[in-house]
Parts: C-alpha cells; sequence; structure tokens
C-alpha cells in the first residue's frame, strides 16, 4: 500500500469545523405504501464517524439524502447542531456531501469543481481560487488542479470530490459509499485517508455502505439498518461481538449459529442446551424472544483435545481451504455444519478430512442471541 497523501491537519483557510451535532428525530419516509424509513431516531455527536451499514433496500441512503435536503421526508424532525433544517434547501444547511458517482462536472478543472462550492456561496474570486488550491493541497493534489475528470484516476476523483465538500467548512460531511467503484487495494488506502481527514478536521461524518469490512475499519460506531429500522447500534467490536440477533450476526461476517434452549440464566453468562452439541455456557447480553441460538464466530472456534476443560466436542473435519494469511475449515458436530477460521501458520495441516477431532470455544467468545430467521 502506498503512502497515506492527505495530511492530518487542517485545511489551510477553513479553520475547524462547526459543531456538527446531526439529530433525527422519528424521521420516517413513505413512497405511496412502502415505508422506506420507519420512525428513525439517531444522533451523531461533534466529531463522531458513524456509518450506516446495511443491505440494499435498508434506508440508509434514503436517510442520508433526507438529512442532506435531497429527499423529503413525510414524518418527523432533523436538526443541525440543535437547529431544524426541515425547511432548508440542501445548501443552506453547511453540509458536505459526497456523492457515489462523485458528481464532478466533466467541463470543469479539479480547481473549478472545486471552488464551484465556493462561488456558490458568493465568495470572492481571489479569496475562492485561494482556498480551493489550498484544499486541493490538502489532499494531495495541489500539482493537479488543471486536470479534468478524465485525466483523473477514481482516487484522485474522489480526492477532488473530498476538497469540494470540504473547502467551505461544512458543519459535518456525508458520505455515500464514496469508494464502492475503487478496486480492493485503493478502497484501503482511501479508507485510511479519510479517516486521517476526518480526525485531523475533527468534523462529524455520516457514512453510507454496504461493506461490512469498511463499516468494521472507518467507524466509531455502527448503526445497522433492516427495512427502514434501527437494529442495532454500537462501536464495531461491540456489535461484532455482541450481535443482538441472528440476522444481524450473520450480516456482520461469519459466524456459526447454533439453535438452543436455556437453561439457566444468570446476569451475563447462561447456560443453553446446543443438542447434540451439549450443554454450553455462553455471554448473555439479555436478549429477549421466543426462540434462541448462540452465535460462536470461526475465529473463535478452536481444536483442542477432548480433556481440554471448557465448553466442546467431538468434530469430523470436512474440507479446508487455504485463504493464505488463514485457512477455513469446514466441519460437522452434532448435527451442524460449522467453520474453524485460524492463521496460515497456526493450521493443523496434519488433519485429515473424515478424521474426527475435538473442537471447543471459550464462554466469553459465544454469544447468546435471539433466532429471529
Amino acid at each position: 500500500m502506498t503512502a497515506s497523501v492527505i495530511s492530518a491537519g487542517p485545511i489551510p483557510g477553513t479553520g475547524r469545523a462547526a459543531q456538527g451535532a446531526i439529530e433525527l428525530r422519528q424521521v420516517s419516509k413513505h413512497y405511496g405504501d412502502v415505508v422506506a424509513v420507519d420512525e428513525l431516531d439517531l444522533t451523531v455527536q461533534p466529531g463522531e464517524f458513524v456509518t450506516l451499514l446495511g443491505p440494499s433496500g435498508s434506508g440508509k441512503t434514503t436517510t442520508m439524502m433526507m438529512v442532506a435536503g435531497f429527499e423529503e421526508h413525510t414524518a418527523g424532525a432533523i436538526l443541525i447542531d440543535g437547529k431544524p433544517v426541515d425547511t432548508l434547501p440542501p445548501r443552506d444547511r453547511n453540509l458536505g456531501v459526497v456523492f457515489q458517482n462523485y458528481a464532478l462536472f466533466p467541463h470543469m478543472s479539479a480547481l473549478e469543481n472545486v471552488e464551484f462550492a465556493l462561488r456558490m456561496r458568493k465568495v470572492p474570486r481571489a479569496e475562492r481560487r485561494q482556498r480551493a488550491e489550498e484544499a486541493l493541497d490538502r489532499v494531495g493534489l495541489g500539482k493537479m488542479g488543471g486536470r479534468k475528470p478524465r485525466q483523473l484516476s477514481g482516487g484522485q476523483q474522489q480526492r477532488v470530490a473530498l476538497a469540494r465538500a470540504l473547502v467551505f467548512n461544512p458543519a459535518a460531511l456525508l458520505l455515500d459509499e464514496p469508494m464502492a467503484a475503487l478496486d480492493k487495494r485503493l478502497r484501503e488506502q482511501m479508507q485510511e485517508e479519510i479517516k486521517t481527514l476526518q480526525k485531523g478536521l475533527g468534523i462529524s461524518v455520516l457514512f453510507v455502505t454496504h461493506d461490512q469490512d469498511e463499516a468494521m475499519a472507518m467507524s466509531d460506531r455502527i448503526v445497522v439498518m433492516r427495512d427502514g429500522k434501527i437494529v442495532q447500534s454500537g462501536p464495531p467490536e461491540e456489535v461484532y461481538n455482541h450481535p443482538m440477533t441472528d440476522w444481524v450476526a450473520s450480516f456482520l461476517g461469519d459466524t456459526n449459529l447454533i439453535p438452543g434452549t436455556i437453561v439457566e440464566r444468570n446476569g451475563e453468562e447462561a447456560v443453553v442446551d446446543l443438542g447434540g452439541l451439549g450443554m454450553a455456557k455462553v455471554r448473555d447480553r439479555g436478549a429477549s424472544g421466543e426462540n434462541y441460538a448462540v452465535s460462536i464466530r470461526p475465529e473463535h472456534l478452536k481444536f483442542r483435545t477432548r480433556a481440554t476443560a471448557g465448553n466442546g466436542c467431538a468434530a469430523t473435519l470436512v474440507s479446508s481451504t487455504n485463504l493464505g494469511a488463514t485457512v477455513r475449515h469446514r466441519l460437522t458436530a452434532g448435527g451442524h455444519d460449522l467453520q474453524l477460521r485460524e492463521l496460515s501458520s497456526d493450521s493443523a495441516a496434519r488433519i485429515r478430512p473424515d478424521e474426527e477431532l475435538w473442537v471447543g470455544w471459550d464462554a466469553d467468545k459465544a454469544q447468546l442471541l435471539v433466532l429471529e430467521s
């Protein structure tokens, strides 16, 4: 990966961002009989990087477009820094927006594209030229201001869009899947650069993606959406390690889902009957429902000896696939198909398919959750 071209300090001439708190109160969006967003309550704190994560049709982009003012909400209220913006047009909401296709003007140079945001705000010509040049320099494109978008790579076009969104010192930044068209390596580089930029400016960010890895890498908080509602919200590690339902666990990464019956609940631990896998002690976050399952991430399932204390069961190896840095093992145990993932350097190469083994997991690495599916 190449070194970052974006520096960590604020853009010269723009000062620090405004407070940038975004608040949605019972916000809904209806398209006839279709409910795209359903009574959404959400707050982005000043300087916080919040990601709306969900499948297509979950309402995440519609939510962002309502905040930006490009979609009119059916009910509820939207506030920026405590002030209602429901009746304000997009340009009066003081929000920087970067779209998935970047929305650069093809007939304008990179510098002119960045200047455009200031021209719309009646900034004098000399000042806007200086600020646009400084903004391009800030994102590593100081020598490319004269190039048209078609003369720039995808990553460079994205930096122009970022410079344009930030040059007028917005209260917050809205990013709608801006890296969807980039290849894997460039996407990872831009993730780091955008995060560096956000922290350097101290600006609030509302980010939309359907890419789970991207959400995990960039967010201070992930808001998981489904069918226009928030189904879980929290820091990335919390949502990943403590999913509340089987849908969240399956959507945010790979997991082993084992239906079970609760035998006993004691504070943050529960004893669950997993049928063919026997009794197990697991972590309990207090989820409430009619049916339950235990979620064990593949990296938390381990090969063990029968004598090892804790949760465990006999298993048979079905196949092993080397993925480079890791090896994915598929097993059967107690009538269930399981995945176990370990580092290639730790891989049990001696294991042969159809050989009986013993696998186990630590109680704090298995999560009791509600079974919705």
